[in-house]
């Protein structure tokens, strides 16, 4: 099986960085993984769109590093309305999880448009059946450190159970890719990610049929 992610932000978030703890969970497993980003304006506070093919063993090796439409189980979007821009890469029954605070483009900004998320998060809760909406704000508050939302999303991730890799697994990665005075903070970041996300489970256990992995309603 192939398993393909997109993650979606702005600049300056931290897309890269999780889709490379991704891709090094899948390389200490020995499996073939594939990453791709299309970054454009990155540096201006532009979109970062990350693409993470990997398989679940070494026959499973993807073809493209780049996402096909309508084939992504999971995407991580890292405010709201970079989540709907990537609807179209998701399957029926994908999962997401998104940043709740928004980050107004510079069009909407120049042009005095009051943007502030909550329609697209509504309508993100219709169009996924699997929606993770994380206060990124108040967790990195709590933590200390408002740099360590992409792993926060990513603990979220792992808490789905649709990324298919561990917290454990994932705190390995940070032990390999990350600067040794920040370990500590990124691994409790993991552990933050995974909490919300499992505590939306719980409080909807038995709300939606079990397909084989975790999965919810979004919460109202």
């Amino acid at each position: 099986m192939t398993r393909s992610i997109v993650l979606s932000g702005i600049g300056g978030q931290g897309t890269v960085l999780a889709s490379r703890l991704i891709a090094s969970v899948a390389l200490s497993r020995g499996v073939p993984v594939r990453t791709a980003e299309t970054i454009g304006m990155a540096q201006r506070g532009g979109t970062v769109l990350t693409h993470v093919r990997y398989g679940d063993t070494p026959t499973d090796v993807p073809h493209t590093s780049l996402v096909p439409l309508g084939a992504a189980s999971l995407a991580i979007a890292f405010e709201p309305g970079e989540a709907q821009r990537v609807l179209p890469y998701l399957t029926p029954d994908a999962a997401m999880v998104v940043a709740r605070r928004a980050i107004p483009p510079t069009t909407a900004t120049l042009a005095g448009v009051d943007y502030d998320g909550s329609d697209q998060l509504a309508y993100l809760k219709q169009q996924v059946p699997t929606l993770v909406v994380v206060d990124g704000d108040a967790v990195c508050r709590a933590l200390g450190n408002p740099r360590v939302l992409n792993v926060v999303l990513l603990g979220a991730a792992a808490g789905t159970g649709m990324l298919g890799m561990e917290a454990n697994e994932l705190a390995c990665a940070v032990e390999r890719l990350v600067k040794p005075a920040f370990i500590d903070i990124n691994k409790q970041a993991l552990e933050a990610g995974e909490r919300i996300a499992r505590a939306q489970s719980s409080e909807l256990a038995g709300t939606v049929p079990d397909h084989g992995a975790r999965r919810w309603q979004p919460l109202g």
